[in-house]
C-alpha cells in the first residue's frame, strides 16, 4: 500500500499559492511541492493530489490519500459523477469550477484502487502539518528542503504503520 498526504495553500484567494504532498511506500518517503503566482486554495488542494498521483502513475498497488480538503474528498468521491453526467455542470446548471483540474484528477484515479480519507487540518497530524509547511513555503516563495529517501530515515514520526 502507498500512503499519500496532500495539502494546498494560497495567500489571498486568489493569490500566490503552493501545494505539498508526502508519498510513503514500504521502503521510501518522498516529499514534493510546488507553487503558482496567481491561484486559489482549491486549485492548490487539487494540484497536490494530482501531482502525488502522477509521481506514482506506474504503481499497481492500493493507495490511501489523506486530505484536509472536503472539497477534494467530496468532489472526487461523490460530486464528480454527476458533473460528468451533466456535461460538467453543477446541479444549479453552472459550469464546474476548476473543471480542468477535476478532469486531470479523474483521469489519474481511473483504474486505481484508492481510498480517500479526510484528515482534520491543523489538528496535530504530523504528516498533514508537514504538507501544510511545504505548501505554505511555496506560497510564500521561500525555499524548503524536501526529503526523498529511506522511510526509516525520514526525520519526522508520521505515526503511519509500516507496510
Amino acid at each position: 500500500m502507498i500512503t499519500i498526504y496532500t495539502d494546498g495553500s494560497s495567500k489571498g484567494n486568489p493569490g500566490p499559492g503552493g501545494w505539498g504532498a508526502i508519498i510513503l511506500d514500504a521502503k521510501n518517503t518522498k516529499e514534493i511541492g510546488g507553487g503558482e503566482k496567481h491561484t486559489t486554495n482549491n486549485r492548490m488542494e487539487l494540484t497536490a493530489a494530482i501531482r502525488a498521483l502522477e509521481s506514482i502513475a506506474d504503481v499497481d498497488e492500493s493507495i490511501e490519500i489523506n486530505t484536509d480538503s472536503k472539497y477534494v474528498m467530496m468532489g472526487i468521491t461523490e460530486w464528480i459523477h454527476g458533473w460528468e453526467r451533466n456535461g460538467w455542470k453543477t446541479a444549479a446548471k453552472k459550469p464546474v469550477e476548476n473543471q480542468d483540474l477535476w478532469q486531470v484528477l479523474s483521469h489519474n484515479v481511473d483504474g486505481k484502487n484508492i481510498e480517500w480519507r479526510f484528515v482534520k487540518g491543523h489538528a496535530g497530524d504530523t504528516a498533514n502539518e508537514r504538507c501544510d509547511e511545504i505548501a505554505t513555503a511555496f506560497a510564500d516563495g521561500v525555499g524548503i528542503d524536501l526529503y526523498d529517501g529511506a522511510r526509516n530515515k525520514y526525520p519526522l514520526d508520521l505515526g503511519v504503520e509500516e507496510a
